[in-house]
């Protein structure tokens, strides 16, 4: 998306003068984005900085301050990944993994939109999440609140030691975009998100291979690990995690274009997967 010179930009007024500006800045669902800015804005002058801000290529909710996910509005501050509709398939695979009082352990959690949601949808579960990215754990904190903990740190390294062993639920939403597409994703994601939430290494599997590595010292007998992936990795994933001892299968939404690799850790508890 194209940036528009400041100079040619008009007050905006109504609804259609916001939808104009930006269609011309290559906005593919104006209308719908032109709604949520009117609904962001308290002032003319303060609808003028928004609109601004997002014809100048900032994400819609980096600007408006939230996304919608799985029916929440969850916080997304500037710098932090923005969580995408297709991570619902992951959300709700978790869920229909999960028992009730399930420890739930979320990691490259982001804003925390995974962790809120599974805390919304499961039985009281013990929910913790971790980052890398301090400006994501500061987000996370605001978004799960008091349904769970999140710390600072390289995946399970800031996990208090008692969880091993005992993860009933290991969601991991890791990237995995191999480091040479990252000049071809959108600007949006390009320019405005973390490197580190983007780039999974030379084939995109580099982060999945350290979480998977290490998820049997985690995880419950029984308990399972799930991650997203694409449909071209989807098979090196599955082999990722069978050499790290977990049983994988495949699961996949056409019309979220998800997909979402499953690893059981063998024994004992939960259910077969």
């Amino acid at each position: 998306m194209s940036a528009i010179p400041s100079s040619s930009l008009l007050l905006p007024t109504s609804s259609s003068v916001v939808v104009t500006r930006l269609r011309a800045a290559g906005c593919v669902f104006a209308e719908e984005e032109a709604e949520l800015l009117l609904s962001a804005a308290d002032s003319p002058a303060a609808l003028d900085a928004l609109v601004e801000r997002r014809v100048a290529g900032l994400p819609l909710e980096h600007v408006v301050g939230w996304a919608e996910f799985c029916g929440l509005r969850v916080a997304v501050d500037p710098g932090v990944f923005v969580p995408r509709r297709r991570t619902e398939f992951l959300v709700r695979q978790a869920v229909a993994l999960a028992r009730p009082r399930a420890v739930v352990v979320d990691l490259c959690c982001g804003s925390g939109a995974v962790g809120t949601a599974l805390a919304a949808a499961l039985d009281s579960p013990e929910l913790h999440a971790a980052d890398v990215e301090p400006a994501a754990v500061r987000c996370a904190r605001r978004n799960i609140g008091a349904a769970g903990r999140v710390y600072g740190g390289d995946l399970y390294a800031p996990l208090p030691a008692d969880l091993r062993g005992r993860v009933d639920v290991l969601v991991a939403n890791t990237p995995y975009v191999p480091t040479g597409e990252i000049p071809l994703l959108p600007p949006e994601a390009r320019d405005h998100e973390p490197r580190v939430t983007l780039d999974g290494g030379p084939d995109g599997l580099d982060v999945q291979r350290r979480v998977a590595a290490e998820a049997a010292r985690w995880l419950a007998p029984g308990g399972r690990l799930l991650v997203e992936t694409s449909e071209r990795q989807a098979v090196r994933s599955m082999a990722v995690f069978a050499r790290a001892g977990l049983i994988p299968r495949l699961v996949s939404c056409d019309d979220l274009d998800a997909n979402v690799v499953v690893g059981t850790r063998p024994g004992r508890g939960g259910r077969r997967s």
